[in-house]
């Protein structure tokens, strides 16, 4: 790969993540619930999706257990957009784009309990460090009220079903091999249709958009960060080392923590900065093979 190539993929990757970590602003002002959002964020990917899987002349994959695989990360990955909206209401977007950036960990534990990865002492130090460091971070947010707890508690059950919808990936890619976008109309599809009952009992007051700007929103939402941004980072992803890519994936909580502190105006004390720069280096470790 020539070194200008390099240079391209590296930005695209930047470029990605930021763009990903800017729909945490959406998510904050748009007064839609948390599970609704992410219902419409999915159902707006679904009809994208499927427009580029018939002008592509795609199939779906033709295994069941391929297909099995795919729903159920769909569903994992409308409860971690789900449960990352309410992290965002309860402590602004940097902090719960942080703790989502943990499910790096989970897929280490689901690795080696289930794949049989073996983790290097570094990547061990590092989960260390990533637990102190949330610790630093959480301390004053539970100082504060149940709604910090709160937010800490389900930022953190976002990073597990992320970490499960990749796994459900990688088994859906053991099957049998699929096309991107059959996989994602799938996966968004899936997504959307789990969460109508959730946002019907939780978010029934804050079920639809109140005008034409939020609506506006929404789609830029479901458009640009579910489908521009991922394809972005999934573009870029194969042609970066593994230790390059885990340290540019950091621009996106790095973004949205930038935002929350100097756009959202939330306060961010000395040991919360140290604690999510900690963590943000524990993740880098995290993605390293050496």
């Amino acid at each position: 790969m020539s070194q200008k190539t390099h240079r391209y993929a590296a930005a695209m990757l930047v470029v990605g993540c930021i763009l990903f970590g800017l729909g945490s602003i959406i998510v904050k002002f748009v007064p839609v619930g948390g599970y609704a959002i992410a219902f419409w964020r999915l159902l707006i990917a679904s009809g994208i999706f499927f427009l580029l899987m018939k002008l592509k002349r795609q199939n779906f994959p033709k295994s069941r257990k391929a297909l099995f695989y795919s729903v159920l990360s769909g569903i994992f990955l409308a409860f971690d957009l789900a449960f990352w909206h309410e992290s965002i209401y309860a402590v602004g977007p940097g902090i719960s784009t942080l703790l989502n950036s943990l499910q790096i960990f989970f897929l280490a534990v689901i690795g080696f309990l289930f794949f049989s990865e073996r983790q290097s002492k570094l990547q061990l130090f590092s989960l260390v460090l990533a637990v102190v460091g949330v610790v630093l971070i959480a301390g004053e947010e539970l100082q504060h009220n149940i709604e910090g707890i709160y937010g800490i508690i389900i930022g953190l059950l976002s990073a597990m079903m992320l970490a499960g919808s990749m796994v459900m990936v990688k088994k859906v890619h053991q099957e049998e091999p699929t096309a991107l976008f059959p996989l994602m109309l799938i996966i968004s599809f899936s997504g959307a249709l789990v969460l109508i009952v959730p946002s019907l009992i939780f978010n029934a007051a804050q079920l639809y958009p109140t005008n034409w700007q939020d609506w506006g929103l929404i789609i830029i939402y479901g458009a640009v960060m579910q489908c521009v941004a991922w394809a972005m980072i999934a573009y870029a992803i194969p042609l970066l080392s593994l230790g390059l890519t885990g340290l540019l994936l950091l621009s996106e909580p790095v973004a949205a923590l930038v935002i929350d502190y100097f756009y959202l105006d939330k306060v961010i004390n000395q040991w919360q900065w140290l604690g999510a720069t900690l963590t943000l280096f524990a993740i880098y470790l995290g993605s390293a093979k050496r």
